[in-house]
């Protein structure tokens, strides 16, 4: 692998993901397409992450309320991404809750009005999510709590691409169709470093060994039932069931750790 091109990986991967500008020089001759950057995503869902881990290591220091915490790491990273991945859910729930067909699912999720189905299903995230990190926090050391957030952004990202490269294009035009196709062995890298990265970061943060596979478990059974979904639905992925899958895998390995932590 060339540390240089895996670089430029993650920061196209980073500037995809998120709001951060990064430097120009990693966009030289880059045709927009993430085919091969797909592999970076989980790295450059560690990178966007740590902002709220900082913060959440902190306020885990002085004692801080863990509901408030929780709340305010959930808002920092919603603010990072430009509510990316929650626009995404918001808008496959309206598509896939108020769509008759194919055609009418794609129609309301390209709407930028947000329905019934979007709305419960943003409420359910930001709720399940704080509330899942608020029961974790009182059980890991202020480094841990930080850590374990870094785990869970890494293996959302991965899912991203995972969920991306199982199924077609479902429309011929949008993000995720001018994005390009991931390549067999970007997806293949990504699984790899998104796993032994989660692996890895939760033992750090002290998550006991009984609960790192449920949370491996989660992450897998989201992905697989959600592309089934999604397939019989609309007939392949969208921009938009790209982003909720980070959402729902995030709101389930949460809810594992919650419950095993």
């Amino acid at each position: 692998m060339d540390i240089r091109d895996f670089a430029d990986d993650v920061a196209r991967s980073v500037a995809f993901l998120s709001r951060i500008h990064m430097p120009q020089r990693h966009f030289v001759n880059f045709d927009g397409r993430l085919s091969r950057a797909v592999r970076a995503f989980p790295i450059a869902g560690l990178l966007i992450a740590l902002p709220a881990a900082a913060v959440v290591s902190i306020f885990s220091a002085i004692m801080a309320d863990p509901l408030f915490t929780a709340f305010v790491a959930v808002a920092i990273q919603a603010l990072i991404t430009g509510v990316l991945h929650e626009d995404g859910l918001s808008d496959t729930a309206d598509g896939l809750g108020g769509g008759k067909n194919k055609e009418s699912a794609l129609i309301i999720m390209k709407d930028s009005r947000i329905g019934s189905y979007g709305a419960v299903a943003l409420i359910l995230s930001f709720g399940l999510r704080v509330s899942a990190l608020a029961a974790i926090l009182p059980h890991l050391t202020p480094s841990g709590a930080g850590v374990v957030l870094l785990a869970i952004a890494a293996l959302s990202r991965t899912a991203m691409v995972w969920h991306w490269s199982k199924l077609p294009s479902a429309r011929k035009d949008g993000v995720a169709a001018s994005a390009g196709e991931p390549l067999t062995g970007a997806v293949r890298q990504a699984l790899a470093i998104g796993i032994a990265a989660t692996v890895l970061l939760m033992a750090l943060a002290g998550i006991p060994l009984l609960a790192i596979p449920l949370a491996l478990m989660a992450f897998a059974a989201v992905v697989v039932a959600f592309s089934e979904i999604v397939d019989g639905k609309i007939g392949g992925h969208t921009g938009d069931t790209i982003g909720a899958t980070q959402q729902l895998t995030e709101i389930a390995v949460l809810a594992a750790l919650a419950l095993t932590v």
